[in-house]
């Protein structure tokens, strides 16, 4: 039961992580400066960190006995 558990947590904080990551991309804002282009991110990066915790745990449980 535990593996099966830690299995749907790993696959969840995976898909997670890949979401929020994408998105985190996308909000940002560029501007140029001294001919360089710049890129500044206005995302918030919270969800990326629990989600990967959730991948996380769901790994652990899984390997667990």
């Amino acid at each position: 039961m535990k593996k099966a558990i830690g299995g749907i947590l790993s696959i969840g904080g995976l898909v997670g992580v890949i979401y929020y990551t994408y998105q985190y991309m996308q909000d940002s804002e560029s501007f140029s400066a001294l001919g360089a282009d710049v890129a500044i991110s206005t995302g918030n990066w919270v969800p990326i960190v629990i989600s990967a915790l959730v991948m996380v745990v769901g790994i652990l449980l899984t390997r667990g006995k």
